[in-house]
């Protein structure tokens, strides 16, 4: 049976009661060489205590369940018996640390995936590095029951010791004090609720992506603000390809990062439209990979209603409709901050890909929202017809730009730090003047 070939972040159900993960590369002469390790962790991301880090110091966790088995000549071995696991182990770590080098030095690196009972190739990851002295090649995760394989691939510069302390596992009090480091040029970022539970690979986009928008915030003076943070989905017709390629999956996650930012508890509120607005159930950050393949949904007008099949919330894509009615989502989000106590300000998020057509009426609601804490974002997802929301900022007779608007071609081509960037520039502004008129605190 052909192993599946994965690509970096994919994942797949394991079948078998145990596991080999075999870490492979092409040995050579002077070159780098490689150890395998593995580390068993809880929900919330950490370890339970040193024990559960397994490598050629620790070969064998006390409950017997991981293994490292050892080193051959271009390969190195850990084995999980995923059914001996002690009951709150949810995720093992397959990692590993260079010696002599880094992975980039390393040609033909790879993780294999066998069935440790037949030695059958389940699946093979192919992976790249550079200067990275410690490498996560994947993860075995339970999900509903289920022991899945994760394609992860994400180094560390600081070696076996910094992944290790990264999740949890103490380090020798023999070691020479670290040299202390120049301040760093981008702001503190700090460690938000139900960050931990995120799988490593989006925890890693995660904690770049904080830092991105941190810099973003600070360059306009607005470092350290907090501000609740919305999210607005169009799911007309003219979406479907945008939510099929999975293209709004990576917005959102991207939008996760800035709530992440500035939200205290890290949480989204959501809504969905085309004809009709439908709220979604709140973002938490820790739910986000759920919540992206339960809720990020186009519209179903046409097909068949999917009541009685709906789960953890959904909403009845097809009782949206198909069309665009934006004048209505913002009424709903305008009547939701107006109904809630919050105390600080906030920042709607409103992608579209346009075809607006309902001017009078968008106007109409933004106008009257000049006088209220929100300022409203929005992302053209293409060229096609933007209407009314191209020409507020040139619009008269407001006391407050409570509106920003800027249209991307290809969204998923652009990088995080222009996407930031552009997104967050007009913000820190509205901050500002609404302070001066009286409209949010001090």
């Amino acid at each position: 049976m052909t192993p599946i070939h994965l690509a970096k972040g994919a994942n797949m159900p394991v079948g078998v009661p145990s596991v080999r993960a075999v870490l492979s590369w092409t040995a050579a002469p002077g070159g780098p060489d490689a150890d395998a390790s593995a580390l068993l962790l809880t929900a919330d991301g950490r370890v339970r205590d040193d024990h559960d880090f397994v490598f050629y110091n620790q070969p064998v966790h006390p409950a017997g369940a991981v293994r490292h088995l050892g080193k051959q000549p271009g390969t190195d071995t850990v084995e999980v018996d995923l059914a001996a696991l002690e009951p709150g182990v949810e995720r093992v770590l397959l990692a590993a640390s260079a010696d002599g080098g880094t992975f980039g030095g390393l040609a033909d690196l790879r993780m294999l995936l066998l069935d440790a009972a037949t030695g059958r190739e389940l699946a093979v990851f192919p992976m790249t590095a550079a200067a990275e002295t410690a490498f996560i090649g994947g993860e075995l995760y339970l999900r509903s029951g289920q022991w899945k394989f994760r394609a992860v691939g994400q180094g560390y510069d600081s070696g076996l010791a910094g992944l290790a302390t990264d999740f949890g596992i103490g380090v020798d009090d023999d070691a020479p004090p670290p040299v202390p480091e120049p301040e760093p040029a981008a702001p503190a970022v700090r460690l938000t609720k139900g960050e931990e539970r995120l799988p490593v690979d989006m925890r890693g986009r995660l904690s770049l992506r904080k830092e991105q928008i941190a810099v973003s915030l600070a360059k306009r003076g607005a470092g350290g603000v907090r501000a609740r943070v919305v999210l607005v989905l169009d799911a007309s017709g003219s979406m479907s390809h945008l939510y099929r390629e999975r293209v709004v999956h990576g917005v959102v996650e991207r939008m996760a990062a800035v709530a992440a930012s500035l939200d205290d508890d890290g949480a989204m509120q959501a809504w969905t439209f085309a004809s009709k607005p439908a709220r979604l159930p709140d973002l938490a950050l820790g739910d986000l990979p759920r919540w992206l393949e339960l809720h990020v949904r186009g519209s179903e007008m046409g097909r068949k209603a999917r009541r009685g099949k709906l789960t953890d919330g959904q909403v009845d894509m097809s009782r949206i409709g198909f069309g665009n009615n934006e004048h209505l989502v913002i009424g709903q989000v305008r009547s939701f901050v107006k109904g809630s106590s919050a105390t600080v300000p906030t920042l709607v998020l409103f992608f579209s890909d346009g075809g607006v057509y309902q001017n009078a009426l968008i106007e109409k609601q933004l106008r009257a929202a000049a006088d209220e804490p929100v300022f409203w974002q929005f992302v053209g997802l293409g060229s096609g017809g933007f209407g009314v929301l191209e020409r507020f900022d040139t619009l008269p007779d407001r006391e407050i730009d409570n509106v920003g608007f800027f249209a991307v071609d290809d969204i998923a081509a652009m990088a995080d730090a222009d996407l930031y960037d552009r997104l967050l520039s007009e913000f820190p502004a509205w901050l500002t003047a609404a302070r001066a008129a009286g409209v949010i605190g001090d």
